[in-house]
């Protein structure tokens, strides 16, 4: 039989409660942040908050990430029992912040400016209250905290080391704050969110000679601006504009004098696209491209395509579910849809690969700020309205009971 959780529940009182200690976690871990797949102070400081909980704790055998699992008191064996996941990340970048807070980062090249300070202390205010609940609860809520989404793949290491195994999640949802966004509004779509991100080197190689005999040479450097121009054609003619990608050379390297043609160039950059299809193609299109232009001036050439993360896909119903608690949690106006994806990456799509589920970002621009000019995410002087995080756990809690209670219905 189906629980029902009661839809006047005052989700914003229930974030409300938790804020004081969401913000002093937060500060703690964003004054000493860490990169990459291993961040053992962060990971301490969050298990010391859920400490005392009714909670299990699975570590990471390839990371320092965990997840808490928290069973419900109303779970049980039938059909209707479901398990949901909620995601919060906990790396930093390597940036040197330039914010003058008082719980600035004390570790200097890194900084949260992404927010994963925010995203993680809320994740653990949202199970702190939900413990509190665990009587009214009818399944199984998996608590994921992950490290390494700055381009470190933490949250497919985790899938890897079987994390989503231990209970197998029903529907995954996510949360990443956004200083450019009115505080407290909800902000998402249906489908394709954010892009795959594929980066690819190139070397193609020739022959060195003297600048001024070319005819002796075998000049690598035109032949790499020609595949820089051949790949944006095949973008603008091969790939349609209703399954789009973008292709980006953002480094070129080749010689180290003026009156010498160096033996090779090497190409760098990144490809993002909003599907498989379209992914696939435009990797085809680097291979084949870069070979005959090579081939066609007596070059040879080496592709290397590093396989970024996919596409990160918002299941329609669970961006529903997020869209009608928006408005409860931040009345009318709560929710606004994204026009377009945008064409950065996130890790969170390796979770909603296996798990349907959705990804909202949530406006924390400070009040009297101007949303449209506040420095952005990864911007060394960004910053965030800390009371909205309370909006965040909100929407952790209210996600992971309406889905336990209802589904996807």
């Amino acid at each position: 039989m189906t629980t029902t959780i009661d839809r006047q529940t005052d989700w914003s009182a229930i974030g409300a409660a938790e804020l004081a200690d969401v913000i002093a976690l937060r500060r703690a871990i964003h004054a000493e942040p860490e990169i990459g797949n291993h961040c053992p102070r962060t990971t301490a400081k969050l298990k010391a908050a859920l400490e005392g909980l009714p909670l299990e704790i699975h570590d990471s055998t390839s990371t320092t990430g965990f997840v808490a699992i928290l069973r419900g008191g109303q779970a049980g064996t039938g059909s209707n029992t479901r398990t949901v996941l909620l995601r919060g990340d906990m790396d930093a970048l390597p940036m040197t912040e330039e914010t003058g807070l008082d719980f600035a980062s004390t570790i200097p090249g890194a900084m949260h400016a992404c927010g994963h300070d925010a995203h993680s202390a809320m994740l653990a205010g949202a199970a702190k209250a939900l413990c509190a609940r665990k009587d009214e609860l009818a399944g199984t809520i998996v608590f994921m905290f992950q490290p390494g989404e700055e381009g470190h793949h933490g949250a497919r290491f985790m899938i890897e080391d079987g994390l989503l195994d231990i209970a197998k999640p029903d529907a995954a949802f996510a949360l990443h704050i956004s200083p450019n966004a009115p505080a407290g509004v909800f902000i998402g779509r249906e489908g394709p969110l954010l892009a795959s991100t594929d980066t690819f080197n190139v070397k193609i190689r020739g022959k060195g000679g003297h600048a001024a005999m070319p005819h002796d040479a075998i000049d690598p450097i035109p032949v790499g601006c020609e595949v820089v121009v051949a790949l944006q054609t095949f973008i603008a003619r091969r790939i349609p504009v209703s399954d789009p990608a973008v292709l980006t050379v953002t480094q070129i390297h080749a010689g180290a004098s003026y009156n010498v043609i160096p033996d090779e160039v090497e190409l760098k950059g990144t490809l993002r696209t909003l599907s498989e299809t379209t992914r696939e193609k435009g990797r085809e299109a680097i291979r084949h491209v870069v070979a005959q232009i090579a081939a066609a001036h007596g070059c040879t050439a080496q592709v290397e395509i590093k396989p970024g993360y996919p596409v990160t896909m918002c299941d329609p119903r669970a961006t529903g579910i997020m869209r009608a608690l928006a408005t409860e949690i931040s009345g009318e106006g709560g929710w606004s849809t994204m026009p377009a994806p945008m064409m950065g990456g996130e890790d969170f799509s390796y979770v909603l690969r296996e798990v349907p589920g959705a990804m909202a970002f949530i406006g924390v621009a400070s009040e009297g700020t101007d949303p449209r000019t506040n420095p952005p995410l990864h911007n060394v002087k960004m910053t965030i309205d800390e009371a909205t995080m309370a909006k965040g756990v909100a929407m952790h809690v209210a996600a992971a009971e309406r889905f336990l209670s209802n589904g996807f219905d």
